[in-house]
C-alpha cells in the first residue's frame, strides 16, 4: 500500500522551489499561493483534465485572446465575517469587496467569450452577482474605504454641523491664544487635539491664570494642553456632532453589509474563480516560457515512462544553455541505473525526472516536448544527498539504509523511485552487493526506478538482470568536462584517474594507481572507453547528418518560398494584367461615349448651319426667280409721263457705281452692281439679274 508524494521525497527533488518558480507569474498574491498549495494527484482523468486545461488557456493566450487574469485584493475575512449574521463589514472591507466584484465580472466576461474553444476554461467562470450593489458600494465607498457624504443625507448634514462647530471651536481657542501675554505661550503655538479635545498649549505658570482642563503636557513638562473653560461647552457640541456623524457612518456600512449578505455564495463563488483564473494563467505562462508541451497521462500499468526533450525546471531561468534529454523505457524496462563520473549532471537528472513527474501530476505542464508519455504514479521515493544527521546520530550510509528501508517496505508498480548514489558510504564490496540486491527487489516489484552509482561491479547487472538497463550522462574526454548528455544503454566511466591527472597529481603516483587496478576493470574501462568513442563517433555523425538534412530541408524551405513567391507575383501580375485590360476597357467605353457625344453636337451644329444656309439660298433663289421683282422700286410714270409722284428724280450720285459689290440692304444679299437708271438699279445676283430701288444698295464689306 502506497502512501502518496510524501513531503520529505517533494523536498528532496526541490518541488517548493519549482512551484516557487510558477507562482512568480501569477498577479495576485492569492493566485501565487494557489500555485505554491499545488501538490501531485494520483487521478490520470483528474490530472490530464487540469493540464488540458491549462493546455486550453494557453493556446487561446497565444492566438491573441484576452483572457489574462485581473488583480484584486483579498476579501477572505470579509467574506468569513459576511457568513456571520449580524456582524458589519469595515468600510475597507465593503471597498475591496466592491473592487474584487469589479474584478470577478471583468475576468467572467474573457473567459466566457471562449467558451467555445477553451470549454475547460471557460468551466471556470462564475456570474457574479447584480451590477447594483457593486454600483451601489462605488456611490457610498471611496477606494481606501471612506465613507463618501453622498452615501446618505443625515451623513452629509451631520458632517457639515462637525465642520461648522469644528470652524467655530478653533476661531475661539485662536482668539483666547492671541489675548494672553505672550510670555505665557510657546512660539507658533496653535489650536491642536489632544485625547479627542481641541486645546491651546500654554506654559505653567499660565495654568492657574487660564483655567479650564489639562489634558496633557510636553516631554519637557514645561508645556500644558489645556481646554478653556470657555471652550468646552463647544467641545461638547462637536464630540456630539462627531457622534451624530459616526452613527450615520455605521449605519451607512450596516445598510451595505446587509445588502451583501444574501449574495455571499455568490461572492465566495466569485472569488474563487479569480485565484483559480490567476492559478491557471501561472501556470500557462509558465508552460509558455519554456515552450512546452503538454504530455500524455496515461493510467499506471497502461504505459512506461517515456520524457522527450525534457529540461530540469530550476535551470530555466539561468544564463548558461540548458542541454535536454530524453528518456524513454522500453516496456520490459522497469529500472535504469545511471554512472559516469562526479559532476556530471547525474544527480540533476534524477530531481529533473521527478519535478517533470511531479508538475505535471500537479496539473503544471512540465518543460518536456511532443511525444512525452507520463504514467500517473501513486507514490515517490527519493533519497537524494547527504542524508546524515547530528541531532539522530545517523552517518551517511545509515541515512541511506533508513530511507532503503522505507522503499522497500513501500514501493510497488505504481512507485517512482529515485535513489542517489546507491551503495556508497561503506565498504565498496559490501555496499555494490547491497544495491545490486535493492535493485533486483525494485525491478521485481515492477518499481519505476531510476539509480546513480560510482560502483563499476553494479554496471555489470544489467546485462544479468532483465528490467535493468545502464544509462550514461556523456563526458568529454579530452576536455574533462561533462557535456549532460544522457545516453540510455552505455555505463558511463568514473574518469577519477583522469581527473587526477587533469589536476596535477604526481604522474608516478597514478602510474601506480593503474597498474593496480584489476584486470576486470581495467578491460572493462577500455570496452567502456571504446564505446564511447564510438558513440561520439555516431553522435558526430549523426549531428554532421542532422546538421546536412536541416541544410536540404532548408534548401528546400527556401525553394519552396521561392516557389511561393514567383507563384504569388504570377497571381499579382495576372490580376493586374485583368485590372488594367478592365480600366483600358472602361476607358476605352468612356472616349468612345464622349467622342459620340462630340460628333453628334458637331452634326447638330452641322445641321443648324446648312439649315441656315438653305434658307438664306431659298431667299436668293426665290428672289431671283422673281426676276423683275420691284424690291423697294418707286411707282412708273402714267402715260401722261407723270407718276403718282410727278416726274421721276435724277439717279442719285450715290456711294455705289456700276462695277462694284453691293448688298441689297432690305434683304442682306450681295451681288455685283450692273447698272443704274434713275432710281432703278440692276444687280447680278449669283447669275440673276434683280432690279432694286437704288436707294435700297450700299456698298458691300
Amino acid at each position: 500500500m502506497t502512501l502518496g508524494f510524501s513531503e520529505s521525497a517533494l523536498a528532496a527533488i526541490e518541488f517548493p522551489a519549482a512551484l516557487d518558480l510558477v507562482a512568480q507569474h501569477a498577479v495576485s498574491p492569492l493566485g501565487g499561493a494557489r500555485v505554491r498549495s499545488l501538490r501531485p494527484q494520483t487521478d490520470a482523468w483528474l490530472v490530464g483534465h487540469e493540464l488540458e486545461r491549462v493546455g486550453q488557456y494557453l493556446a487561446r493566450r497565444d492566438a491573441g485572446d484576452d483572457v489574462r487574469p485581473e488583480p484584486f485584493p483579498d476579501i477572505t475575512t470579509a467574506l468569513a465575517r459576511l457568513r456571520l449574521e449580524g456582524s458589519v463589514l469595515e468600510g475597507r472591507e465593503l471597498s475591496d469587496i466592491g473592487l474584487a466584484l469589479a474584478a470577478a465580472r471583468a475576468v467572467y466576461g474573457r473567459v466566457s467569450r471562449v467558451g467555445r474553444l477553451a470549454p475547460l476554461v471557460a468551466a471556470l467562470g462564475v456570474e457574479p452577482p447584480s451590477r447594483q450593489i457593486e454600483d451601489a458600494l462605488g456611490v457610498a465607498l471611496e477606494p481606501d474605504g471612506f465613507v463618501k457624504d453622498a452615501a446618505s443625507r443625515d451623513l452629509a448634514q451631520a458632517r457639515r454641523e462637525v465642520r461648522e462647530v469644528r470652524e467655530e471651536l478653533v476661531k475661539r481657542l485662536g482668539g483666547i491664544l492671541a489675548s494672553l501675554d505672550s510670555r505665557l505661550v510657546p512660539p507658533d503655538a496653535a489650536a491642536t487635539v489632544r485625547g479627542g479635545r481641541y486645546v491651546i498649549p500654554v506654559r505653567r505658570e499660565a495654568r492657574s491664570r487660564l483655567g479650564g482642563i489639562v489634558h496633557d503636557e510636553s516631554a519637557t513638562h514645561a508645556t500644558l494642553f489645556v481646554e478653556p473653560s470657555e471652550a468646552i461647552e463647544l467641545g461638547n457640541r462637536l464630540r456630539e456632532a462627531e457622534a451624530a456623524e459616526a452613527r450615520e457612518v455605521l449605519h451607512v456600512l450596516r445598510r451595505l453589509t446587509e445588502a451583501l449578505r444574501p449574495e455571499a455564495e455568490a461572492l465566495e463563488a466569485g472569488f474563487e474563480m479569480l485565484i483559480a483564473v490567476d492559478c491557471c494563467a501561472a501556470r500557462a505562462s509558465f508552460a509558455g516560457l519554456a515552450a512546452a508541451s503538454v504530455p500524455a497521462i496515461v493510467e499506471r500499468g497502461a504505459g512506461t515512462l517515456a520524457i522527450v526533450k525534457g529540461l530540469h525546471p530550476l535551470l530555466l531561468g539561468s544564463d548558461r544553455p540548458v542541454v535536454p534529454f530524453d528518456l524513454v523505457l522500453d516496456p520490459q524496462e522497469r529500472t535504469v541505473l545511471v554512472s559516469g563520473p562526479n559532476a556530471g549532471g547525474k544527480t540533476v537528472l534524477l530531481k529533473a525526472v521527478g519535478l517533470i513527474v511531479a508538475l505535471a501530476q500537479s496539473g503544471i505542464i512540465p518543460p518536456v516536448g511532443p511525444g512525452t508519455r507520463l504514467p500517473v504514479f501513486a507514490a515517490l521515493y527519493a533519497d537524494i544527498g547527504d542524508r546524515q544527521s547530528i541531532q539522530e546520530s545517523l552517518s551517511t550510509f545509515s541515512a541511506h539504509v533508513a530511507a532503503l528501508r522505507e522503499v522497500l517496505e513501500r514501493a510497488d508498480d505504481a512507485s517512482l523511485a529515485l535513489l542517489d548514489e546507491l551503495g556508497t558510504g561503506t565498504d565498496p564490496a559490501e555496499g555494490a552487493a547491497l544495491a545490486a540486491s535493492v535493485l533486483r527487489s525494485l525491478t521485481a516489484r515492477a518499481c519505476t526506478t531510476l539509480a546513480t552509482t560510482h560502483l563499476g561491479s553494479l554496471k555489470e547487472l544489467a546485462a544479468k538482470e532483465p528490467g535493468i538497463v545502464n544509462a550514461s550522462l556523456q563526458f568529454d574526454a579530452v576536455q574533462i568536462t561533462p557535456t549532460f548528455r544522457f545516453t540510455k544503454g552505455i555505463p558511463g566511466r568514473s574518469y577519477g584517474l583522469a581527473i587526477a591527472r587533469r589536476l596535477g597529481l604526481d604522474p608516478a603516483v597514478l602510474a601506480e594507481a593503474e597498474r593496480a587496478l584489476p584486470d576486470g576493470v581495467r578491460t572493462m574501462e577500455t570496452t567502456l572507453a571504446g564505446l564511447e568513442a564510438r558513440s561520439q563517433e555516431l553522435g558526430q555523425r549523426e549531428a554532421e547528418l542532422a546538421a546536412r538534412a536541416a541544410a536540404l530541408e532548408g534548401g528546400a524551405a527556401r525553394t519552396e518560398r521561392r516557389q511561393a513567391e514567383l507563384a504569388e507575383r504570377e497571381r499579382e501580375i495576372r490580376r493586374k494584367e485583368k485590372e488594367l485590360e478592365r480600366t483600358g476597357k472602361r476607358a476605352v467605353k468612356e472616349y468612345l461615349l464622349d467622342a459620340r457625344a462630340e460628333v453628334e453636337k458637331a452634326i447638330a451644329l452641322a445641321r443648324q448651319e446648312q439649315k441656315e444656309r438653305e434658307a438664306r439660298r431659298l431667299v436668293e433663289d426665290a428672289i431671283a426667280a422673281v426676276g423683275a421683282a420691284e424690291i423697294g422700286r418707286p411707282e412708273l410714270p402714267d402715260a401722261a409721263g407723270t407718276g403718282g409722284g410727278g416726274p421721276r428724280p435724277p439717279a442719285p450720285a450715290g456711294p455705289v457705281a456700276p462695277g462694284d459689290r453691293v448688298v441689297i440692304a432690305p434683304l442682306g444679299i450681295e451681288g455685283d452692281l450692273e447698272s443704274v437708271q434713275g432710281n432703278e438699279a440692276t444687280v447680278l445676283v449669283r447669275g440673276r439679274r434683280v432690279r432694286v430701288a437704288s436707294s435700297t444698295l450700299a456698298p458691300a464689306s
